[in-house]
């Protein structure tokens, strides 16, 4: 296990000097962008992963806290001042906003089941939906409003490569917090609520701080989403954002966190393709048709996702070779 662990590190971080090699060896401003738009979606999607993944909550309302993190950041680089000072202080704002807000309507709603806290997630989000619609002064509603980034983001390539190291960290402090003591609570309140409690924990604790801690990471990467565009609007409060976030997550692997990452990339650079072949071939105009299908076969050839079915196959192989009978592994215990 321990050269497993080792091996797993050196992958990770050969494909992380590669990214940031990339944009030296590349003059492509399109894939410079992908690229970002595929970290930052990653972002988001491991902080759904945290919910879904380790603690077993459907939410579809994770899309507030994504649109908390941009309306936040748009709003004080437009209103103050677009420098990099602004800039770090919003996601600060925007963190601790998230931070509240999902405090308390965790501690409102995380003692409902399954789909009843799933649709009244939903309902919350779609009062922030509203509100945002609504309070034309500040959000300009639909319409949106562009803003100035600062100037040390001009350059793509920066802002680029300042998104890839805060991708690196968020992977390495989420890895470490469910990895603790606190993040094995957490799978087991997903595997067994009513024996976690008999164990003497409080599983609504738990769930608290795990929403918290999902929240705070959406928003984060709704910063940086809104910097990305320089451009805000409403459609960082819709549910598409929630769906991708959970599409993300299902096809790359629930539980993983890295497959949150695949799973970006994946649905990324499908959407990309996809819409890009529209441009040459009329059938490709509906190209979320097949976009469904291909998560309709990501879901029949990978039921546990790209990383958990990928994973699962070398543990059994490991297991046949050490002469170990495989039995049946729950993920992440």
């Amino acid at each position: 296990m321990k050269r497993k662990f080792h091996w797993n590190n050196y992958v990770l971080g050969i494909i992380a000097i590669a990214l940031v090699i990339f944009p030296f060896v590349s003059d492509s401003r399109t894939w410079t962008i992908l690229l970002t738009q595929i970290f930052i979606f990653s972002i988001l999607a491991m902080s759904y992963d945290i919910l879904l993944g380790y603690t077993g909550i459907v939410s579809f309302g994770h899309a507030m806290f994504f649109g908390m993190g941009a309306y936040t950041t748009a709003v004080m680089l437009k209103r103050i001042d677009p420098t990099m000072g602004t800039f770090i202080l919003s996601i600060g704002v925007g963190m601790l906003l998230a931070a509240l807000v999902s405090f308390f309507i965790g501690l409102l709603t995380l003692r409902l089941k399954s789909h009843f806290f799933a649709m009244l997630t939903l309902a919350v989000s779609g009062l922030f939906l509203v509100l945002a619609e609504k309070w034309r002064t500040v959000t300009q509603g639909n319409d949106g409003f562009t803003f100035k980034a600062p100037e040390f983001f001009k350059d793509r390539v920066m802002f680029y490569l300042v998104v890839l190291v805060i991708l690196v960290l968020v992977y390495i402090l989420l890895r470490r917090f469910v990895n603790s003591p606190f993040g094995r609570v957490l799978v087991a309140v997903r595997e067994n609520e009513q024996r976690t409690r008999s164990l003497g924990f409080n599983p609504l604790h738990y769930k608290v701080i795990a929403s918290v801690v999902a929240g705070v990471i959406a928003s984060l990467a709704g910063s940086l989403y809104a910097v990305s565009l320089r451009f805000v609007n409403t459609s960082v409060l819709t549910m598409d954002i929630t769906l991708d976030a959970l599409l993300m997550t299902i096809i790359g692997g629930v539980g993983t966190l890295i497959g949150p990452i695949v799973g970006a990339g994946i649905i990324e650079l499908t959407q990309h393709y996809l819409s890009g072949l529209a441009k040459e071939y009329p059938i490709f105009e509906r190209w979320i048709i097949f976009f469904g299908i291909v998560y309709i076969l990501a879901v029949i050839f990978f039921p546990k996702g790209v990383v958990g079915t990928i994973r699962e196959k070398l543990w059994k192989r490991n297991s046949k070779k050490d002469g170990v009978k495989p039995v049946a592994k729950k993920e992440g215990l």
